[in-house]
């Protein structure tokens, strides 16, 4: 093999090795393509989203307004059953269809579920943009709102009823009762721990209203994903 074929293999070679990672740019940008999003506004209510179904909701406005609608968009959240034997719960990463997933700068975060949940995802503060394809805060900059509501363990399934209220309500709450598992976008928190570089589940909020999100780093946003 000559020198200029052997440079045009090796190309090829590291074009298709990229081509394996998350967080690769993707061939088109814009809303149209646009598949995941970190919600830039609460509805006001803390929180109460009036359970999946009004978190869901919440999540397809946003991406209509920015030019997404015709997509199908769910809340990446997880609910939690009353009792033990109470089969009653979702899985957020159950949810949210089967990937790939790009932000609206059409860059890939996942390229499905197990790659989220994997040290390989993409999301990071870089890359988990709001609809418009805006930076959202994160720990160091004010307002602080890298706590983002999922309800939600690690690898993306629901907590048991015994370890309490992690969802605040099922997501109908909205006052100073009960609390929500939070994660952080960007991948920060105070010590070098792996429960602070979790985008999913870092640490319960303080309260459901937006005072106590607020209080704890956050200000009510939601990770949505379309499943189409």
């Amino acid at each position: 093999m000559n020198a200029r074929r052997w440079r045009t293999a090796a190309a090829t070679a590291g074009i298709a090795a990229l081509a394996g990672c998350a967080g690769m740019q993707a061939w088109d940008a814009g809303p149209k393509s646009m598949t995941f999003f970190v919600t830039s506004v609460n509805p006001g209510k803390g929180a109460d989203f009036g359970g999946l179904a009004g978190a869901d909701a919440h999540c397809q406005a946003l991406a209509t307004g920015a030019g997404a609608g015709h997509r199908t968009w769910r809340a990446y959240l997880s609910t939690q059953s009353s009792a033990l034997n109470d089969p009653k719960f979702d899985n957020a990463r159950d949810r949210i269809g089967t990937g790939p997933w790009q932000n609206a700068n059409g860059v890939i975060i996942a390229r499905n579920v197990a790659e989220l949940h994997s040290m390989r995802s993409a999301l990071t503060k870089e890359h988990a943009v709001d609809e418009k394809g805006r930076l959202v805060n994160g720990r160091t900059e004010k307002p602080n709102r890298h706590d983002i509501l999922t309800g939600s363990r690690p690898d993306g399934t629901a907590f048991a009823p015994g370890f309490g209220d992690m969802t605040c309500g099922n997501w109908t709450k909205g006052g100073k009762d009960g609390s929500a598992m939070t994660g952080h976008h960007d991948r920060a928190g105070p010590i070098d721990a792996s429960w602070a570089r979790s985008w999913n589940s870092a640490h319960p909020s303080r309260g459901c209203d937006l005072e106590g999100l607020a209080s704890t780093g956050g200000a009510g946003l939601l990770y949505c994903f379309a499943t189409n």
